[in-house]
């Protein structure tokens, strides 16, 4: 019988904000180590945690945006575990009761690598928890010693638990594609993957139909979306394999290797730790609000208001998408492109608003001339040595029928070069204007004849 994969993902984003979930310490990527470190990130006694009001709102505007709901009254507990990066000896997290439940998050993929055939999947969201980050370890093994950096602990993290709805690697990248671009939109998380803003954990185990889910591992900190998707089909093939030739999968925590493109096993789940959760006792329960319990007299920097949130939540990379075909016509497709690529939407736009070309005419231009050439020399849209507005020029040029779509080529490849020369100008320098009038194209038709006596006897006598 054939095998069904089964993948679920554990996604920690960090939240977008000045400063960390319980501390007044700054956060900073690539600070000096231990700079931005108070005595509560230490872990000093006596230190007791502050929640920090821009998080929770962070976090109640992701749950909003991914369908979930929001409690009113969450709570937060203490999560024990032992290792050098975490000072206080227990993570602060929410296990209980966390702030959002029961979501769901929609995304696209092509079957095939077929761009135009897209289907549209969904994944549940079984919750969205607060909690802290921890520090830092680096191994060095030269001088066989651990320093240990406390710049990142007690960051705010939202946990984005997803249930196991998906059955590869590709789709998983889909997924989490989706999720860090509207953290993105809403700026709850600037979701930089490369900076560890947005770490995946991917739980992977194989069964066959019919049957209970299998024995599963959990792959663990994956940093990229192509790394993600590489991680779990390799993780597939391997149980696949070992359970067919006759061996047991462990319940494990695995780490990609991305030089050798395979999952090593890291440390087993046997011996299950023990968190010994307990109820955080220096945090009050989060209370939340919407407009019906609200009270009268409450000062509005004091609470937090879920439907205050709700009604200014942007529009998400779906609805924009949607718009972006309505309004303009272009393939469903095209719009995923232009979303993807930050910036790319807003630049399409503007040419589209500064030029007489069909959106639908435009939209080559900018995926198949401009993207191209901006990937080529690793580029982002924001760094494009052409501008809009001189992109726009030169389409003009061409709808005008003033220069031919092979000249206008030729005039892109010298705006690339940025020497601030207009469209227009290159065409003069370069003469290549199309001639509109009939009558200096028979005397250039008439001079050349003259010129080739010769040639145009022979041609009449042949």
């Amino acid at each position: 019988a054939p095998w069904v994969p089964v993948v679920g993902l554990e996604i920690h984003a960090q939240i977008s904000s000045n400063s960390k979930l319980f501390s007044g310490s700054q956060v900073q990527f690539a600070a000096p180590p231990n700079s931005l470190v108070s005595f509560f990130d230490a872990s000093l006694p006596g230190t007791l945690p502050v929640l920090n009001r821009r998080c929770v709102e962070a976090a109640v505007m992701t749950g909003l945006a991914l369908n979930c709901s929001i409690n009113k009254k969450s709570l937060f507990d203490r999560k024990h575990y032992f290792y050098a990066d975490l000072p206080a000896g227990y993570q602060i997290t929410q296990q209980r009761v966390p702030i959002a439940v029961n979501g769901s998050l929609s995304y696209s993929l092509c079957i095939d690598n077929k761009m135009s055939q897209m289907v549209t999947k969904t994944v549940r969201i079984k919750q969205i928890q607060l909690e802290q980050d921890s520090g830092k370890s680096l191994h060095d093994d030269t001088r066989s010693q651990t320093l240990v950096d406390l710049n990142r602990a007690g960051v705010g993290l939202m946990e984005v638990v997803m249930e196991p709805d998906m059955c590869c690697g590709e789709e998983a990248a889909a997924a989490v594609r989706e999720l860090q671009l509207i953290l993105q939109t809403l700026g709850s998380s600037q979701a930089v993957m490369a900076e560890g803003q947005l770490r995946v954990d991917a739980n992977v185990s194989v069964h066959h139909p019919g049957e209970p889910y299998g024995v599963r591992t959990e792959v663990k900190n994956i940093n990229s979306i192509r790394f993600l998707a590489k991680a779990i089909d390799y993780e597939i093939q391997r149980q696949i394999e070992e359970l067919e030739n006759g061996g047991t999968i462990l319940n494990e925590t695995r780490a990609f290797d991305s030089k050798l493109g395979c999952t090593v096993p890291m440390r087993d789940k046997e011996g299950q730790q023990d968190y010994r959760f307990m109820p955080e006792p220096n945090l009050p329960p989060l209370i939340l609000y919407d407009a019906k319990s609200l009270p009268a007299n409450m000062n509005h920097q004091q609470v937090i208001n879920i439907d205050w949130i709700h009604e200014r939540l942007p529009d998400l990379p779906s609805v924009k998408r949607k718009k972006l075909v309505e309004q303009y016509g272009i393939l469903p497709e095209h719009s995923f492109t232009l979303l993807n690529e930050d910036g790319l939407a807003g630049f399409f736009e503007s040419v589209v608003k500064q030029t007489q070309m069909k959106p639908k005419k435009v939209i080559g231009w900018i995926l198949k001339d401009l993207l191209s050439y901006l990937k080529q020399h690793s580029l982002t849209v924001k760094e494009s040595p052409v501008s809009s507005f001189l992109l726009a020029d030169l389409l003009n040029l061409l709808e005008k029928k003033e220069i031919s779509s092979t000249a206008a080529k030729q005039v892109l490849a010298e705006l690339w070069k940025g020497e601030g020369k207009t469209p227009l100008e290159i065409v003069k320098e370069q003469k290549l204007e199309l001639l509109q009038d009939q009558k200096e194209l028979e005397q250039i038709c008439q001079a050349v004849i003259d010129g080739h006596e010769n040639e145009v006897i022979m041609m009449v006598l042949g």
